[in-house]
């Protein structure tokens, strides 16, 4: 747990000191920097997504967790959760914290390094990737806080929930997720990751947490693609 730990304060830290900056930036300095955000985290997608060995199974995992997640409305909840916080706590500074909360919260839980660098702190205690995306995230939650507000700091609790739970699970996880399995799974994480970036872009408007399931539904995919190719040749040998 020791780079969740540290994760989770560069997050606060972060976004305490993009507050605190935030209202002294001109609005088209803080419209820059979300859009230079913007474009980095499409980098970072594309090159997490591209790492597929199989575009069909990335197309499987994307379209499937895309119809899973609008049957469970996963927007909502989290659009929900969010704007709990901005009930909570409206007296005291008038923001909406709901967006900077999601928004934050899928950029800095979503994607490879927060899977692998997880399951590398809990199996060997080397917690050296979480590290470094520590300190991207860091940087991102000071540019997130300042044009999105304080709901921002709150997206540490949802790396906490996260990266805890996968380092806590490592053990089981290295266990059933083969190579290829990590693979694809972060690919659909990458592609995601764009989906993030276009929407910080205000390309488009995007229902990015209703693809989440696509990380789950990958794995699953590599691991009955065998079967499903014997069925194949069964049928059709």
């Amino acid at each position: 747990m020791v780079g969740t730990m540290i994760n989770v304060a560069s997050v606060v830290t972060g976004g305490a000191l993009g507050c605190a900056i935030g209202a002294r930036l001109p609005e088209n300095m803080q419209v820059t920097v979300v859009q230079g955000l913007g474009l980095v985290t499409m980098l970072i997608g594309i090159q997490a997504a591209l790492e597929t060995q199989n575009v069909l199974i990335l197309l499987a995992s994307i379209l499937t967790g895309a119809v899973l997640g609008e049957a469970l409305c996963l927007q909502g909840v989290l659009d929900a959760l969010g704007n709990r916080f901005q009930a909570a706590f409206s007296k005291s500074a008038g923001t909406s914290p709901a967006e900077g909360f999601i928004t934050a919260s899928l950029v800095f839980c979503v994607g490879p390094m927060a899977i692998l660098g997880s399951i590398q702190d809990g199996l060997k205690g080397d917690f050296k990737l979480l590290a470094i995306k520590s300190m991207l995230d860091g940087f991102a939650s000071i540019a997130f806080s300042a044009s999105l507000g304080w709901g921002v700091i709150f997206s540490a609790v949802s790396v906490l929930v996260y990266q805890g739970a996968i380092t806590m699970a490592a053990g089981a996880l290295d266990e059933v997720l083969s190579e290829g399995m990590v693979t694809e799974m972060s690919a659909a994480g990458g592609l995601i990751i764009v989906a993030i970036g276009l929407k910080l872009l205000r390309v488009k408007d995007i229902r990015i947490a209703n693809f989440l399931p696509a990380l789950v539904i990958a794995p699953l995919v590599v691991a009955f693609l065998p079967t499903l190719k014997t069925w194949w040749a069964v049928i059709w040998g």
